[in-house]
């Protein structure tokens, strides 16, 4: 698959899985039954799926290597945080208010990594 369309693909599975996570996220904060669907409990790890599978053959393709860039290395553990703070939030956080903390945490995580893709800087701050 070409690069563009790679791109595309990386860049449309992470948007869903943003709106799929606010939208979980929502329901996990007013209580919302709809959190168990089976559906809610397929389908974003379909996307994250894709997500991650145009991510690496992206970094494939172009033979990144994470331990020389460091832009794509802190992607990664920004990743790793955000999983772990997403898990938190919708599903093993033992009060309303460590799920929310862990859910603004995951938010603020996902930004970051937007950051660190366009700049291309572990440091987007900075620059």
């Amino acid at each position: 698959m070409p690069y563009v369309a790679l791109k595309h693909l990386h860049m449309t599975a992470a948007a869903l899985s943003l709106l799929l996570f606010l939208l979980r996220g929502a329901w996990m904060l007013t209580d919302n039954p709809r959190l168990q669907a089976r559906w809610v409990k397929i389908v974003p790890h379909i996307n994250d799926t894709v997500l991650l599978a145009a991510a690496i053959s992206m970094a494939v393709s172009f033979g990144f290597n994470p331990l020389a860039q460091s832009w794509l290395m802190a992607k990664i553990l920004a990743l790793l945080v955000y999983i772990v703070l997403g898990t938190i939030a919708l599903k093993r956080g033992k009060t309303r208010q460590i799920r929310l903390t862990a859910f603004v945490g995951a938010l603020m995580c996902f930004g970051y990594i937007v950051l660190v893709a366009l700049s291309k800087s572990p440091m987007p701050f900075l620059g």
